[in-house]
């Protein structure tokens, strides 16, 4: 059950403080006498009830209909009662300016000016306004200040549209980190994890016939295993960067534990390839690592480096099965297109006898000597 509230939370005591105009209504109506001062106060009492009505969440309609009866008030008071009520005309122009559509923002604006210039001519001309030119500045701060009203609204609007959109890029960066977190531990673990799975499998093949082999497979299980948790802990940490020989070596450790034939052809230097893209292409070579020792049952790969002025190829091939399940189509290559876009570079795969994966960069190569970029 919703508690009852005079004015919304909020507000504040905003809304209490604008109640001191009702002051001078009031002290004018209580000059009266009989049915008029009765009427008088019912006038204001059915005031306050609008004045409320308007804090209150209203569509367009009641909204306009609790606006007119506070203007019809106004005018009403001031004829029959005192024109200084026409002070009273502070109340719609406050919230004249929560209109959010033009139409009904000017629309309301005009109805409010002519009444209220009405009002004020009318009662000059009747004689019962003492000082006409004292009314004017005070009409005109009326009239103007729906515009700022509206302005401030406006603002204020802007400003929650901006924290909401601000939370949504908060849950964006958050469900994105999540991603890059579950592709690196698929990337990086993954690629360990097959090659203890591997080294395990050797290990009971060695057991039986060959024990002292056994047990030297058995330690390098260990070195590897050792070697997953120091990546783990790199991963959390956020400064693991992998380069290009630091992967072909460990590309040759895994391929000679799956009795896979591995040979690199070409370009053999990388030092100046910028680290970001080196990081890149070695996750990359090690997804399609673990895709050819998991699903290609290939016997033979090779890998061949071109290197032309600003731009870098790499071509990995196998004699294996090809991608004949969905599994190896899944979200590794996904992985390794989404990496290589973040470096604008491309991804394109062959199946047919085995499966060719190409990785085309465009690279920006660093000659110190020069001291210019190529």
């Amino acid at each position: 059950m919703n508690k009852f509230q005079i004015f919304p939370k909020q507000l504040g005591v905003f809304p209490y403080i604008f109640l001191i105009y009702l002051v001078m209504p009031l002290f004018y109506v209580a000059k009266e006498t009989g049915i008029k001062e009765m009427i008088g106060y019912a006038l204001i009492l059915l005031f306050l009830v609008a004045y409320r009505q308007l804090y209150s969440p209203l569509t367009i309609k009641p909204y306009s209909y609790w606006l007119a009866v506070q203007i019809s008030i106004i005018v009403i008071l001031s004829f029959w009662y005192d024109p200084n009520n026409l002070f009273l005309g502070f109340f719609p122009a406050n919230f004249i300016g929560w209109f959010v559509t033009k139409k009904y923002f000017y629309r309301a604006l005009i109805s409010f000016m002519v009444a209220l210039s009405v009002t004020t001519i009318i009662t000059a001309m009747q004689g019962l306004m003492e000082n006409t030119l004292y009314f004017f500045p005070f009409l005109i701060v009326m009239f103007i200040s729906p515009f700022g009203i509206r302005s401030i609204n406006k603002r204020m609007e802007l400003e929650k549209e901006l924290d909401q959109a601000n939370a949504q890029i908060k849950e964006l960066i958050k469900r994105e980190e999540r991603v890059r977190i579950a592709r690196d531990l698929h990337d990086t673990l993954g690629h360990t994890l097959s090659l203890i799975t591997l080294q395990s499998q050797l290990v009971q093949r060695l057991a039986e016939k060959w024990p002292e082999q056994a047990k030297v497979e058995a330690k390098e299980i260990e070195i590897t295993s050792r070697s997953a948790l120091s990546q783990v802990r790199e991963l959390v940490s956020g400064m693991r960067a992998i380069t290009i020989a630091d992967e072909l070596a460990d590309m040759q450790q895994i391929f000679t534990a799956a009795n896979i034939s591995f040979q690199i052809e070409g370009e053999s230097n990388f030092s100046d390839i910028p680290l970001l893209q080196q990081n890149i292409l070695g996750m990359c070579l090690r997804e399609a690592t673990t895709n050819i020792v998991k699903h290609s049952a290939a016997k033979n790969c090779f890998i061949i480096f071109y290197k032309v002025r600003g731009n870098y190829t790499i071509v990995i091939e196998d004699d294996g099965i090809g991608l004949i399940c969905e599994e190896s189509k899944g979200n590794g290559l996904k992985g390794m297109k989404e990496r290589l876009a973040l470096i604008e570079g491309e991804l394109t795969i062959e199946s047919k006898e085995g499966t060719t994966l190409t990785m085309n960069v465009p690279v920006i190569i660093k000659q110190e000597k020069e001291g210019i970029a190529l």
